[in-house]
């Protein structure tokens, strides 16, 4: 027990593990609200803590945006020290991983006019601002789902290769290697929905999720998040 919650505390005390974290619950909660709520016809105290989860999720989420006005700089030199991939082997992963950056570079600064506006900080429509703040993630998001795709397509010829050399030690790591990218394909699809969900009427599904579903989807993406995030951490204690 302690040693849960000493790494929920090592989790919350570092900027990525607590936005994973209200992630996950902000997703949480909109699920069990939505779920909830869909029962209001027999219970009315169901209704009213199904109503309040929401409220909670939405806030949670406005945290999040707010949290990321400062993400700017981080991204710009996550982007800078990737520049064009030349570490990458593979020039397909390469290209597709330097048109994901800057997705996600031109993401931030779309947010932040759509929250300015918003909060009447500065004089503009926020609808268009979080429009194209929406497509460029669902674009990233497709993108990183593209990225997954041809890695795992590397990785097999890889696992074939070893199989025919007969390196035991290489094939289970491969394999371990295949299984994060099927995780993180999974992971970006659950997002990729909502964030299709979210476009305007008439494209696609946008606007037919009901809560529950848009928590559901939300939360599956941010559990794998959180179990990637320390599966990526375990390894790098174990390589040190």
């Amino acid at each position: 027990m302690q040693q849960s919650v000493e790494s929920l505390v090592r989790l919350l005390e570092s900027y990525r593990g607590r936005d994973k974290v209200i992630r996950t619950v902000c997703y949480g909660s909109q699920l069990v609200g939505g779920v909830l709520s869909r029962k209001a016809e027999a219970d009315v105290s169901s209704q009213r803590l199904g109503k309040s989860l929401l409220l909670f999720s939405a806030q949670l989420s406005q945290c999040r945006t707010v949290l990321r006005l400062f993400d700017d700089l981080s991204m710009l030199a996550y982007s800078h020290s990737y520049g064009l991939g030349a570490v990458e082997e593979d020039t397909g992963v390469r290209w597709i991983s330097v048109l994901t950056n800057v997705a996600d570079q031109l993401y931030y600064p779309c947010e932040h006019i759509a929250w300015a506006a918003d909060a009447e900080l500065i004089k503009a429509k926020s609808d268009k601002w979080w429009l194209f703040s929406t497509v460029l993630w669902g674009t990233s998001l497709l993108l990183g789902i593209l990225r997954s795709l041809r890695v795992l397509l590397l990785l097999k010829k890889k696992l074939k290769r070893c199989g025919r050399d007969g390196a035991g030690n290489s094939r289970s790591q491969l394999r371990r290697q295949m299984r994060g990218e099927v995780v993180s394909v999974i992971g970006s699809m659950a997002d990729l929905s909502n964030a299709i969900h979210w476009m305007p009427p008439g494209f696609l599904w946008a606007g037919r999720f009901p809560d529950w579903l848009v928590g559901l989807l939300g939360t599956i993406s941010s559990l794998i998040g959180l179990i990637q995030m320390n599966a990526s951490d375990s390894d790098l204690t174990d390589s040190t």
